[in-house]
C-alpha cells in the first residue's frame, strides 16, 4: 500500500462554482420574455416622463406616481436580471 495516494480513492474532485452573471433565456423566453422587456421599457418610459415636469399646483400624486413607476423599473429589471441569468440556479427555484 502506498502511503503518498491515500486519500486519491476517498477525495471527491472540487465542483466549479458557478458562475452568476451568465446570460441565459432557459427560463424566460417567448412572449413572457417580451412581456417583461416591455414592461422595464414602460416603467422607465414612465420616469422619464414624470422628469420632464416642471412645475405642479398639487405635487402629491406627482411624487406618488414618481415612487411607483421608479420601484415598477427597479423591481422589473430585477426579475428580467433574475430570470435572465445563472442567479435563478444559484439560489434556487424555490428561492425566486
Amino acid at each position: 500500500m502506498d502511503n503518498g495516494n491515500v486519500y486519491n480513492e476517498t477525495t471527491e474532485p472540487q465542483a466549479k462554482p458557478s458562475r452568476c452573471f451568465g446570460c441565459t433565456l432557459r427560463h424566460l423566453w417567448g412572449w413572457r420574455l417580451q412581456a417583461k422587456a416591455l414592461q422595464v421599457i414602460l416603467s422607465l418610459l414612465a420616469v422619464i416622463c414624470e422628469e420632464v415636469v416642471e412645475n405642479c399646483i398639487n405635487c402629491g400624486g406627482l411624487y406618488f406616481f414618481e415612487f411607483i413607476s421608479c420601484a415598477a423599473f427597479l423591481l422589473s429589471l430585477l426579475v428580467l436580471c433574475v430570470y435572465c441569468t445563472n442567479a435563478y440556479e444559484v439560489f434556487g427555484k424555490d428561492k425566486v
